[in-house]
């Protein structure tokens, strides 16, 4: 019974932090809750107008697709016509591994090297810690695209191009997740760190046992975050791969539809296939993605 009130009283001061927040971003009245609820109503349908679009013409053949004046039902209906082109004419379900099996290195490897760095900065003191956080600051506004030179001579160097380890390797520093996993770290009472050194703990146990178990929302957004950013990559991947066996999905789709000239329904069949299991990763993890952003780093606090 006591348990099940503890329970319960949780819920119910977790329902009054939502009815508070929303009267902070909607208002406390129902005239300007409605007012913003219908703003974002409308903005949510300009949104999203342009992918449904693009969803209902993967189902329509190339003429349909070019028809004019545009139809959102095409005269001679829907059709599976274009996926079915699109994976018989390449290797999709091999592009679709490496990509998940190159996002999932990734993001583990990341957040692998990415939390014991911010937990460094965010709790020990050592010589250099404020220069390697301002390095870290300054890193975060270095355009991707001026290290594509250097990176490939890296590689180059390694005998690493054309492989799955010149893939994933620049991907795995991340200071904006460093910065971000800092600011959660910074926020964590330090009367935790003195109680957990006062029973022997040292900087490892400290963070394996105290700071780990409190950061789970944040590094569960962080990995989404990262999974979602090495999934979607393709200038990398690109300049750094050849062999079709080791493309992602980003890199070879384009390939198969600049093989076959400009054909409109493939194109948006083929980047349904590509979002595809992005989304599917947004509705499982929505709350999670959703509470992150509104209570830590993510979401500017």
């Amino acid at each position: 019974m006591a348990a099940q009130s503890i329970r319960s009283a949780r819920r119910a001061e977790a329902a009054r932090d939502r009815a508070r927040r929303r009267d902070l971003i909607l208002g406390g009245g129902r005239g300007p809750r409605i007012a913003a609820m219908s703003a974002l109503a409308a903005l949510a349908a300009l949104w999203l107008a342009p992918m449904v679009w693009a969803l209902i013409t993967s189902f329509k053949t190339e003429g349909d697709a070019v028809a004019l004046p545009p139809a959102l039902v095409p005269e001679s209906g829907f059709t599976l016509e274009q996926y079915r082109g699109l994976f018989a004419a390449g290797n999709i379900q091999m592009w679709m591994f490496n990509s998940l099996v190159i996002a999932v290195l990734v993001t583990l490897f990341t957040i692998a090297v990415a939390a014991p760095a911010a937990f460094a900065m965010s709790r020990m003191d050592f010589r250099g810690r404020t220069a390697l956080t301002a390095f870290t600051v300054a890193a975060i506004v270095v355009p991707p695209q001026l290290l594509i030179v250097p990176l490939f001579r890296q590689m180059v160097w390694l005998d690493l191009v054309d492989t799955h380890p010149a893939v994933i390797l620049p991907q795995l520093v991340a200071p904006v997740i460093v910065f971000v996993l800092k600011r959660f770290f910074d926020a964590v009472p330090r009367e935790l760190d003195e109680a957990a050194r006062m029973d022997g703990a040292s900087y490892g146990r400290l963070f394996v046992s105290v700071i780990m178990p409190l950061s789970r929302p944040i590094l569960a957004a962080a990995s989404i975050f990262v999974f979602i950013t090495a999934w979607n990559n393709y200038l990398w991947p690109f300049i750094v791969t050849t062999d079709p066996a080791l493309m992602t999905l980003p890199v070879g789709v384009p390939n198969i539809l600049d093989s076959y000239g400009t054909f409109y329904a493939s194109q948006l069949a083929a980047s349904m296939v590509a979002a595809a299991p992005m989304v599917i990763v947004f509705m499982l993890f929505q709350r999670q993605i959703v509470d992150s952003v509104a209570t830590t780093g993510l979401g500017g606090r």
